[in-house]
């Protein structure tokens, strides 16, 4: 199995390395936000991949308009602090309709139905460049990340909600129905009789993968065992110290996303897997997954490496900033 190396801790973090060089670029400076559902990230990045300086707020949830003013307002604050202007990108957890221009498929669900690039355009007075959350995460790793050496990067973002993104040659694949990499809003493969119909999803349907990886699926899952209402992160330092209901709930989470996985690579075959977003901090999945997903696998073999992000959760931020490639 193409394993990486277990860690003595379940739950860990990633400390954000030096970035490799990149050349041949025009663009002095790349800014990129991060636009998640609790929190709005900026970063601006030098020519070489350099981070410049990085300022962190929370969403104002629900709020349109603050979203585009708080976005509009971070910018401005770099370029000031910095003294240059930058290209933008933006990351967002739902997509650009190619029919309408409108967000759709997001789960910060105010987003849905508003044209937030034709808004930022006007506001920043610059053209943007807006992409999935996890096509930026692809990018970012796919550039100077975990899969910088390879053309074909699958990546998985596993949080508040779940996504995927494609990079190809460190430039996203997104599709003439802009869905490419949406893993997580197939069913669970392999449903056993518990698992059908699933839980409720947001987009409408039932038992959709996002209901079961995400980190509230995780938390429900438990719950609905238990009775207990804990944090992922409390459920896995419980899961760690050995008690029997969290590392149940462990077991099936780590068994249900080696399913989706295995879908996945039975479609795309990618080169690397890469997990980012807050539970892809637990350290013992990239023990775990690799034998789970070569019991699904429709093939005699499984060498895919499944790899943790380099940049941690600065990855999509930076992929954001690296939309502006070429």
């Amino acid at each position: 199995h193409a394993k990486e190396t277990p860690e003595a801790s379940w739950w860990s973090t990633v400390d954000t390395p030096a970035c490799e060089t990149r050349s041949g670029s025009d663009v002095a400076m790349r800014i990129g936000i991060d636009f998640g559902g609790t929190k709005i990230e900026a970063i601006a990045l030098a020519s070489d991949g350099t981070e410049l300086r990085r300022k962190r707020i929370s969403t104002p949830r629900q709020d349109y308009d603050g979203c585009v003013r708080s976005v509009t307002e971070l910018v401005a604050e770099l370029e000031a602090d910095l003294g240059q202007r930058g290209s933008v990108g933006i990351g967002i957890p739902g997509c650009i309709s190619p029919a309408t221009g409108l967000i759709k498929n997001a789960n910060a669900t105010w987003l849905i139905g508003r044209d937030l690039r034709g808004d930022l355009e006007r506001s920043l007075a610059r053209p943007l460049r807006v992409e999935n959350d996890a096509n930026c995460l692809a990018v970012s790793e796919a550039t100077d990340g975990a899969a910088a050496s390879v053309r074909l990067v699958f990546a998985v973002i596993i949080g508040t909600g779940a996504g995927g993104g494609i990079a190809i040659e460190r430039e996203a694949w997104v599709g003439p129905n802009s869905v490419a990499g949406e893993w997580a809003h197939n069913p669970l493969p392999w449903p056993g009789s518990g698992e059908i119909p699933g839980p409720a999803c947001y987009c409408g349907k039932r038992g959709c993968l996002e209901t079961y990886i995400s980190g509230p699926g995780l938390c429900r899952d438990h719950a609905e065992d238990t009775g207990k209402q804990l944090t992922d992160k409390a459920i896995i330092a419980a899961a760690e110290a050995g008690e029997t209901e969290a590392l149940a709930a462990y077991k099936r989470y780590v068994d249900r996303l080696a399913r989706g996985l295995a879908t996945t690579i039975n479609m795309l075959d990618p080169e690397v897997i890469v997990i980012g977003g807050g539970l892809s901090n637990i350290a013992r999945l990239y023990e775990d997954l690799p034998g789970l997903v070569e019991g699904y696998v429709f093939s005699d073999t499984f060498v895919t490496p499944i790899r943790r992000a380099k940049h941690g959760d600065s990855s999509g931020v930076r992929g954001a900033a690296w939309l502006w490639n070429g």
